[in-house]
């Protein structure tokens, strides 16, 4: 048995469309999946924040050759990775996993405003910070 590094944080970029599977939208086995890993990954005790696109919701730039305005594209965009967020945040809280959504776009009633302070706060709390 080869000693594991010991990891203090770790940063995952991931695209949309890890949850999408073969199809667009949100594929909830694909979404389980991916939580499971994150699980497993956190048993090193490397405190984890993750980056999730929103590819497999809808592509900004998809809708700005549809004639979509850029900012509105980008902003539909954006929304498509809260509901990625959302739907990793609560797969990974019903495999008993604490987990945070935070953003830079006011929505407060249901992810946290992102403040740097506080998912640091998070992370050394041992929550997962997406």
């Amino acid at each position: 048995m080869t000693d594991r590094p010991k990891l203090k944080r770790v940063l995952l970029k991931v695209s949309g469309e890890i949850l999408g599977g073969e199809q667009s939208g949100i594929d909830r086995d694909m979404v389980e999946a991916f939580a499971a890993e994150i699980e497993e990954a956190k048993t090193v005790g490397a405190e984890i924040a993750i980056v999730i696109g929103g590819g497999n919701i809808l592509r900004g730039e998809m809708m700005r050759r549809q004639g979509v305005k850029k900012v509105a594209a980008d902003y539909m965009g954006m929304l498509g990775t809260i509901i990625n967020a959302l739907a990793l945040q609560s797969a990974l809280e019903a495999r008993g996993v604490d987990a945070r959504v935070m953003t830079a776009i006011v929505m407060e009633h249901f992810v946290e405003p992102y403040v740097w302070r506080n998912a640091v706060r998070h992370l050394s709390e041992g929550r997962i910070v997406i």
